[in-house]
């Protein structure tokens, strides 16, 4: 009875995965990110644009003002730059907005950018925040390619400039004709890209895309540099604890043959 259980369970599990494979398919691609959450520099660049541009919608309730002392961004640097006259450094990082009053502008309240990265991964997220398209038919003005039908606006347009979306005409598996992306162009630059000849420079902006998930990844971990540094110095206690113990049995277990 119990091997029948067993079989059960794993005929079930198998049924399950190729749906989750299926659903992963015909999406986006993703853009690569290599994220490198010790360049304190780009920490820091990322919670300035994420203070300026994401906190006033997008709360992060899990980080508190003072945490990012870990990534060198001083208490007194906080106050001045990005608290509100009530708040405190020892407060978690709260928006001003009401929730209420942001689902009725958004059609759904922002959620909390905590974990986001955990939640999207840094692939997903460096491609959001570079695909986003203008479309006249969205209540913002804006869509995204890699979310489609997006509520929330662009707010990083002033940077990057704006985009058009290219469609083309493409038969489904059922030979009806349907409208699929195949590409973005950017029609008007923005402080942070350039069009010279035709061609896009997107180097600057996508710097700053870079910096900000490099912080929203820090922000769902902040600790793991910690801990990955805690982790080599024990190997490293240990393996030098350890060596003298190892010598001294090896010449124990070989002493009879030479």
């Amino acid at each position: 009875m119990k091997f029948k259980s067993i079989s059960k369970k794993i005929l079930a599990l198998a049924c399950v995965v190729p749906m989750f494979a299926m659903a992963n398919e015909g999406g986006p691609t993703l853009d690569k990110f290599d994220v490198n959450t010790h360049d304190l520099e780009s920490l820091q660049r990322g919670a300035q644009t994420f203070a300026n541009y994401c906190l006033s919608c997008h709360s992060a309730q899990a980080m508190r003002f003072n945490g990012l002392a870990d990534i060198g961004i001083p208490d007194q640097q906080v106050k001045d730059n990005m608290l509100f006259a009530a708040d405190k450094v020892t407060d978690p990082m709260k928006v001003a907005l009401n929730p209420k009053e942001a689902k009725g502008f958004f059609g759904a309240t922002p959620p909390d950018l905590s974990v986001i990265a955990r939640a999207r991964g840094a692939d997903w997220l460096y491609t959001y925040l570079r695909s986003f398209y203008r479309d006249p038919s969205r209540p913002t003005g804006w869509n995204n390619v890699v979310f489609d039908k997006v509520g929330m606006p662009h707010v990083l347009w002033e940077l990057q400039g704006e985009q058009h979306a290219v469609f083309k005409t493409e038969k489904n598996a059922e030979g009806q004709s349907v409208q699929v992306l195949e590409k973005l162009e950017l029609v008007k630059a923005g402080t942070l890209t350039s069009l010279s000849g035709g061609k896009a420079n997107t180097a600057d902006y996508d710097q700053k895309v870079g910096d900000l998930v490099n912080f929203l990844v820090w922000m769902g971990e902040p600790h793991q540099n910690l801990r990955e540094q805690l982790g080599y110095a024990v190997l490293l206690f240990l393996g030098i604890l350890l060596l003298p113990f190892v010598y001294l049995l090896k010449r124990d277990y070989w002493k009879e043959i030479h």
